[in-house]
């Protein structure tokens, strides 16, 4: 059975936005090496975001706007439907501090520099998006948007994109974001997590005279252990982690304050609720159990509980036909599909009801959130191709 996918692909204006993706494929690739030299902190967007917009406008994509979250929104595909349409999406923000040296390196054929493929080659896939549609005309029934995100990245939460969807009247058909490179992975499922830090806080004291006061670095030892034997599901997916610790002021002092901070996950949002009450328990335990222990006349442990980020989870189901679409254009430009669970912008599209999916801006890459991050142009064009008929599919290109 044919897929409306084929159908999209015959289409004589999108034969030649695939055309001007493969002939503008160097400049595609010369984009993505300027946006990788331009910092872009989480939260601190503002001059890559510029350099987006300036590279937009040369494409006749001039009417760009800023939102109050930083986000950049110009239009892709113009219509004469109303809506958001369709939206593809690729965030501005790197894991990577403001003085880190961001110069891009060739290493034969890779080109290796902190970000160059999370997110500059994302960016760059929405650049070669608008030209390849204003040079070949294509007019869908309802508009492609074309956003740039912030705070995508770690501590940013999708602070973006959840203020996109905070606006009722953001309700695009289909979100689709484009996240570093590759070309098979179709991702449908939203990795969700919840990060929070547990800090107990005690009277302190000398660690031989005071010795009897309540530990609060042997609190943390306890909810770690606890933690560590959480019984977990296997389906959906679900992980808990403690990822850093901290605390203590000598050798020979019993500290006032120990801390750690948890990073909780699931493919399933019921079963992340659950992780959290489970973990927040753990905490809890350990916490009583230390005052349990404590001298006689001492003052007991307290526990601050900080919320450090929430990651809404969900899935797009493998049937819809946005996913269905993602993997015939896989199978269209000779890979092999591979569906897959992430952390993207996509989740909170997914969480608020929006099919959405994340998309690799095609080509190779490796090291990502190192500094010796780096990409591979290999099927480069063929990436962004599948994102374009994903998207036109999606809008409804080809429908008679």
């Amino acid at each position: 059975m044919r897929h409306a996918v084929d159908a999209v692909a015959a289409l004589p204006e999108v034969r030649q936005a695939h055309a001007w993706l493969e002939r503008f494929d160097s400049d595609t690739l010369s984009w993505q090496r300027a946006l990788a030299a331009v910092p872009a902190p989480t939260g601190n967007e503002r001059r890559r975001a510029d350099a987006v917009a300036s590279k937009l406008a040369e494409l006749g994509v001039g009417d760009a706007r800023r939102d109050e979250a930083g986000n950049l929104i110009g239009c892709g595909a113009a219509s004469d439907g109303a809506g958001t349409g369709v939206v593809i999406a690729a965030h501005l923000d790197t894991v990577f501090p403001e003085e880190t040296d961001l110069t891009v390196h060739q290493n034969g054929a890779r080109l290796v520099a902190p970000g160059i493929s999370d997110n500059a080659r994302g960016l760059a896939g929405i650049l070669a998006l608008a030209g390849a549609c204003r040079h070949a005309g294509i007019h869908p029934p309802v508009p492609i948007t074309l956003v740039a995100t912030t705070g995508e990245e770690g501590a940013g939460d999708l602070a973006g994109a959840k203020h996109l969807f905070a606006d009722p009247g953001f309700r695009p058909v289909g979100f689709i974001a484009l996240d570093g490179a590759g070309i098979e992975r179709v991702v449908h499922r939203a990795l969700g997590s919840r990060r929070l830090r547990a800090v107990f806080r005690g009277p302190g004291g000398h660690s031989w005279a005071a010795f009897g006061v309540a530990n609060p670095i042997h609190a943390v030892a306890l909810a770690s252990a606890a933690i560590s034997e959480l019984a977990l599901p296997t389906t959906p997916r679900t992980t808990a982690s403690v990822v850093r610790i901290g605390g203590g002021s000598g050798l020979n002092t019993i500290p006032q304050e120990a801390w750690l901070e948890l990073d909780l996950r699931s493919e399933g949002e019921a079963a992340l609720d659950a992780l959290y009450g489970s973990a927040t328990q753990a905490l809890a335990r350990a916490l009583d159990t230390a005052n349990r222990r404590r001298a006689a006349g001492t003052g007991p442990l307290t526990l601050q509980i900080v919320p450090l980020g929430y990651r809404p989870s969900g899935v797009t189901e493998s049937g819809h036909p946005l996913v269905q679409s993602a993997v015939a254009a896989t199978r269209l430009v000779g890979h092999t599909p591979d569906l897959a669970a992430a952390s993207t912008d996509a989740n909170v599209a997914i969480s608020s009801g929006v099919p959405g999916i994340a998309l690799g801006a095609g080509g190779r890459g490796g090291n990502t959130h190192l500094v010796t991050e780096w990409y591979e142009n290999v099927d480069g064009p063929s990436g962004i191709y599948r994102a374009l008929l994903v998207a036109c599919a999606a809008a409804g290109l080809g429908r008679s």
